[in-house]
C-alpha cells in the first residue's frame, strides 16, 4: 500500500490517526518478513495483535459516545502501544530482528506512546475543567 492509499484512508489531519495507522503497516510487514524467514507464529501473533489493536483502537475513539468513552479507548490502545513495545523488545533480544531493525519501529512505538499520553491527559484536564465550570 503507497502513500496515496494511506491518505486516502486517513482522512483526518490528525498525527495520531496517520501514524497509528502507519505503525500497523510496520508491524504487519515485519510480521510477514519474520514468518518468511524464521517460522515464528507465537511471539509474531502477539506482537500483531497489538500492533495493530493500536490504530484500531484510535479510529474507534473517533466515533466515542461519550467523551469518557473516547478516554476509554485511548487508554485502552495505550495499553496496547505498551504491549507491543515490550513484544518488539523481546522480538530483538531473541535475535528475530536486529538491532538496526527494532531500533526505527520501537522509536515509532515510543511516539505513539507518547502522543497517546498526552491525548489522554489533555482529554482529563479538559473534562476536569469542564466539570468545574471552567473554560
Amino acid at each position: 500500500m503507497g502513500t496515496r492509499d494511506i491518505n486516502e484512508y486517513n482522512r483526518s489531519n490528525s498525527p495520531l490517526h496517520r501514524k497509528s495507522y502507519e505503525f500497523s503497516i510496520r508491524i504487519i510487514n515485519m510480521v510477514k518478513y519474520i514468518k518468511c524467514s524464521a517460522k515464528e507464529y507465537a511471539l509474531t501473533n502477539q506482537v500483531l495483535r497489538s500492533g495493530t489493536a493500536v490504530g484500531a483502537l484510535v479510529r474507534e475513539a473517533e466515533f466515542a459516545q461519550s467523551s469518557s468513552d473516547f478516554i476509554n479507548k485511548l487508554s485502552i490502545a495505550l495499553k496496547e502501544c505498551n504491549e507491543t513495545f515490550y513484544w518488539l523488545n523481546l522480538l530483538r533480544d531473541t535475535e528475530y530482528i536486529t538491532d538496526k531493525e527494532a531500533e526505527s519501529i520501537l522509536q515509532d512505538c515510543n511516539e505513539l506512546l507518547a502522543i497517546l499520553i498526552s491525548s489522554v491527559k489533555t482529554v482529563k484536564e479538559r473534562n476536569k475543567k469542564s466539570a468545574n465550570g471552567e473554560k
